[in-house]
């Protein structure tokens, strides 16, 4: 069974739902063990910005025991192959509450050894129903960019969400389609932006978008 459809959740005050709204962004450094989190993730963690250290052990002991092991071993398998992740559980915050996040992340290859030296990511408060949260991911979200980042950052987050990519990543699958496809960068994301907003929150969204970047006339 799906952690989405077994877990219940509770309404969101007015400050969780600032929260839910706040993507964090952490690091891992393999060579020395050491983390990263942005104040946004600690937040998300029920700290103050550097109120403790993070570790791996901290990071595992957040989780919540029944989905513990299985983001150990996606944590494993990522320090291994340095393949992109993502992961939908719940957390324990330090005030005890129960959080539904979304992880996503990938490796960072030492150019010299090829050996996957760092995994880097964002994490992001999901504690409302995903369905009802699905514009907030796919619209709210990403349209709260426009104001300050326009049409093609807004675009580059939707395929960051959906594909699992960094930002720098998603901007290249851009250019390689609008040169496939002879369409105009701002034009392609455009249309994605579009497409977007009435994207559902499911299995189905990658398949809808990668369909869009064979055929975005």
């Amino acid at each position: 069974m799906s952690i989405e459809n077994r877990v219940p959740v509770r309404p969101l005050d007015e400050a969780s739902d600032r929260r839910a709204r706040t993507t964090g962004q952490w690091r891992y450094d393999l060579t020395d063990g050491r983390w990263w989190w942005s104040d946004e993730t600690y937040h998300l963690h029920g700290f103050e910005p550097h109120e403790v250290v993070p570790t791996t052990e901290l990071v595992l002991a957040h989780k919540h025991p029944e989905d513990r092991d299985a983001f150990r071993h996606l944590l494993e398998v990522a320090q291994a192959t340095g393949a992109p992740f993502h992961s939908i559980h719940r957390i324990l915050d330090a005030r005890g509450s129960e959080r539904m996040v979304v992880t996503v992340g990938q490796g960072r290859r030492d150019p010299a050894t090829q050996d996957v030296v760092e995994l880097m990511g964002y994490v992001l408060d999901a504690t409302a129903p995903l369905t009802d949260r699905a514009e907030a991911l796919a619209g709210d979200h990403i349209r709260a960019a426009a104001a300050h980042r326009g049409t093609i950052e807004q675009a580059k987050g939707i395929l960051s969400v959906t594909h699992g990519v960094t930002i720098d990543e998603a901007f290249e699958v851009l250019r390689r389609t609008s040169n496939q496809r002879n369409v105009a960068v701002r034009d392609l994301a455009e249309r994605l932006v579009e497409l977007g907003r009435v994207l559902p929150l499911d299995e189905h969204r990658r398949h809808r978008v990668d369909e869009f970047l064979r055929n975005p006339v």
